[in-house]
């Protein structure tokens, strides 16, 4: 009598099916935020009327929308699966990056976008239930506060600050060479060099706010404080007030925007091949035996 019980092939292909889903539905949420930020972003540069918003503010902006409270629970899902996925990419490493300095320094990365991504998705459904939720800038002053009351937190501050700093320089240095924007993303020569594009003007975007918040936090940190950290939306309002900071705004959000198009795009054409059981396995193994 054949057994009922599933064969390892059978989990292997139905838990790498879901984490696919996941991670695809992970990268269009978090697409679909920043389009939204830049989006309100540029409105805000050609005079709107409206500060710039970060991510907080964008999502309450949704949920005024014809079907808000559904895409807003759409984009939390999709960011929980999105902070699996990126959890997957840091101690699993599917896309194979190794283990040099580099590729360290990357899936560190990718564990720390985790835990915003969760954070996110927290706001998404808060805002979704009616429950209300901080704005992105006292948020990173609630967080600048706790790490400051930590033994050495002034310099435990600073070390984030300098983090988030060159975090956004590389993304701006992946922006200018663009060798491996659309390393994983699969559709066609014209496809992938278009893609490849929005890729460059969304990284450039994106690197020069993570710059701009990481100098502010780093200010935060050299005069003890929390109240001058800021999170994005606030980033973006500082910039909108420095000469010519319209044009800079709008460029910003373009970047923004277009960082949010290519999220979107890669949850449709990415090339993502989910780690089975014994991938796990082995992993953990490797970790005891260390």
């Amino acid at each position: 009598m054949a057994s009922v019980l599933p064969t390892t092939a059978a989990i292997n292909h139905d838990s790498g099916k879901a984490l696919e889903l996941f991670a695809r539905c992970g990268y269009a949420a978090r697409g679909m935020v920043y389009c939204l930020v830049g989006g309100l972003s540029l409105l805000a540069a050609f005079g709107s009327g409206e500060a710039p918003r970060g991510s907080t503010g964008a999502l309450e902006a949704l949920l005024a929308q014809p079907l808000g409270k559904m895409l807003l629970l759409f984009i939390a899902v999709g960011l929980i699966g999105f902070g699996i996925w990126r959890l997957v990419q840091a101690f699993l490493d599917p896309d194979r990056n190794g283990t040099s300095w580099s590729a360290v320094g990357t899936r560190c990365g990718y564990a720390i976008g985790s835990v915003m991504y969760f954070g996110l998705a927290a706001t998404a459904l808060s805002i979704a239930f009616g429950s209300g939720s901080s704005s992105d800038d006292r948020t990173a002053q609630d967080w600048t506060a706790w790490l400051m009351s930590q033994p050495f937190g002034r310099w435990l501050t600073g070390a984030v600050a300098i983090g988030v700093v060159l975090g956004g320089l590389a993304f701006i240095i992946e922006a200018w060479r663009g060798d491996q924007m659309a390393k994983h993303v699969h559709a066609g020569r014209t496809g992938d060099a278009w893609i490849g594009m929005v890729g460059r003007i969304g990284y450039a975007g994106s690197g020069i706010v993570f710059v701009l918040v990481g100098a502010l936090l780093l200010i935060a940190a050299w005069h003890s404080n929390a109240a001058e950290a800021r999170g994005l939306g606030g980033a973006l309002a500082r910039l909108e007030g420095q000469p010519y900071g319209s044009a800079l705004l709008a460029v910003v959000a373009l970047g923004l925007f277009a960082f949010g198009a290519f999220g979107i795009l890669q949850g449709i054409y990415r090339h993502i091949d989910p780690p089975t059981v014994r991938d796990a396995e082995t992993a953990v193994s490797h970790v005891l035996r260390h």
